[in-house]
């Protein structure tokens, strides 16, 4: 069973946050100051760490360089301070999610399952087909052993595809995840990158294949 560790020295937090873990499958455990949680992740397995920052005795970012160095866990920080420096700061120390105080259980659960799938995938996902290798970590893409000049916006359109291998996509689906939903554009924009896509992949560019009156899909 999946494993988390709620750490904040306000026990009524603790208590709302550990109700909802539980509520969603985890197993918790409760630390009220970072001493408590160090000992807890030193003796203990945890698949993540819901950890405050303004804790009596020590505090969340000394606590978490200190589990850094004893574990490599995910560590998701709370804290009722919203300053730029404090979440920057938090990502320098390997922090893997910054929840901002009051916050909605439900969105802290959320951003959990987040985390965790995150975490459970391959460190490096490279994916090969014949001679095209797409290097998903490293964002880049290599035909037949040359680097292939691809837009930071192709390569996600490319990451995409490949992701939902094989599935029909439409032009409108592809704009909402790939563009985000905040993109206010029309079918055309898909279709040229499309196009410029399936120029750099050289003879691989069959690989997408056109759906007619839907979209398009990576074949494989």
């Amino acid at each position: 069973m999946t494993r988390v560790l709620i750490v904040d020295d306000e026990k009524n937090i603790r208590e709302v946050v550990k109700e909802y873990a539980v509520l969603n499958g985890y197993e918790a455990d409760e630390a009220a100051d970072g001493f408590e949680a160090v000992d807890l992740v030193t003796k203990n397995d945890y698949d993540c760490v819901i950890l405050d920052i303004m804790m009596p005795k020590l505090d969340g970012f000394s606590a978490c360089k200190q589990i850094k160095q004893i574990k490599q866990v995910p560590i998701i920080m709370l804290s009722a301070r919203q300053e730029e420096y404090d979440k920057l700061f938090g990502f320098e120390l390997g922090v893997d999610d910054y929840v901002v105080k009051p916050f909605s259980p439900k969105e802290l659960m959320a951003r959990v399952k987040v985390v965790l799938d995150r975490s459970r995938k391959p460190s490096h996902r490279v994916f090969r087909l014949e001679g095209l290798v797409v290097d998903f970590d490293g964002r880049s893409v290599t035909v037949d052993g040359q680097k292939a000049n691809l837009t930071p916006k192709e390569i996600d359109l490319l990451l995409y595809m490949i992701e939902h291998m094989n599935v029909a996509l439409s032009r409108s689906q592809l704009l909402e995840k790939v563009w985000n939903y905040d993109y206010f554009g029309d079918d055309r924009t898909v279709d040229t990158h499309i196009k410029m896509l399936r120029h750099n992949l050289g003879k691989y560019r069959d690989h997408i294949v056109t759906v007619r009156g839907m979209g398009y899909k990576f074949e494989a």
